[in-house]
């Protein structure tokens, strides 16, 4: 008996969305293009039937074949109606994890023991980077309010201000 095969992602690491389909848009610009034409006479022109036209029309999301089919009929790119939501950093340990899950040459039992020994390395060996940031951040609310040339003062002051810190900081003193 045949062990079903093991999923590409653990729960914790099932990919974010990155895009998202404005299936709107889409039904939106059909309904303008299409203006006074019926939708019989449109979607037999789109090479689709009139119900897919109708729900697609109305908000529905269509198959690819459909899809491709009504963004060649407006004469746009399908990439058109895809918008970025936010995509998941990958650090290089997952991605070379992933890889690994890929490979056909590795059973799943293999790949996960060299992924375990892989994450066991890695963890003993990279170093935690603090992130640069400056020694002073400031944000100044109240200069829509304050009398002409003061702003600009102030911003002077604040940046002397600031690299001195940074002098002091290479030099040890901080």
């Amino acid at each position: 008996m045949t062990q079903p095969p093991e999923p590409l992602f653990s729960q914790e690491e099932i990919p974010m969305e990155t895009e998202r389909l404005a299936i709107g848009e889409l039904g939106r610009m059909l309904k303008e293009r299409r203006g006074s034409l019926s939708i019989r006479k449109a979607a037999a022109d789109a090479g689709v039937s009139f119900s897919t036209w109708s729900r697609v029309e109305a908000g529905s999301q269509p198959d690819l074949a459909t899809f491709t089919r009504l963004c060649t009929w407006l004469g746009v790119s399908p990439a058109r109606f895809f918008n970025p939501v936010s995509e998941r950093e990958t650090s290089p340990l997952d991605q070379a994890i992933s890889h690994l899950r890929t490979d056909p040459r590795l059973t799943a039992e293999n790949s996960a023991k060299i992924s375990s020994v892989l994450r066991d390395m890695y963890e003993a060996l990279a170093r935690d980077v603090v992130p640069a940031r400056p020694p002073v951040a400031c944000h100044l609310r109240a200069t829509s309010v304050m009398r002409p040339g003061v702003p600009q003062r102030l911003a002077g002051i604040l940046n002397d201000m600031h690299d001195e810190l940074v002098r002091q900081i290479e030099i040890g003193e901080l």
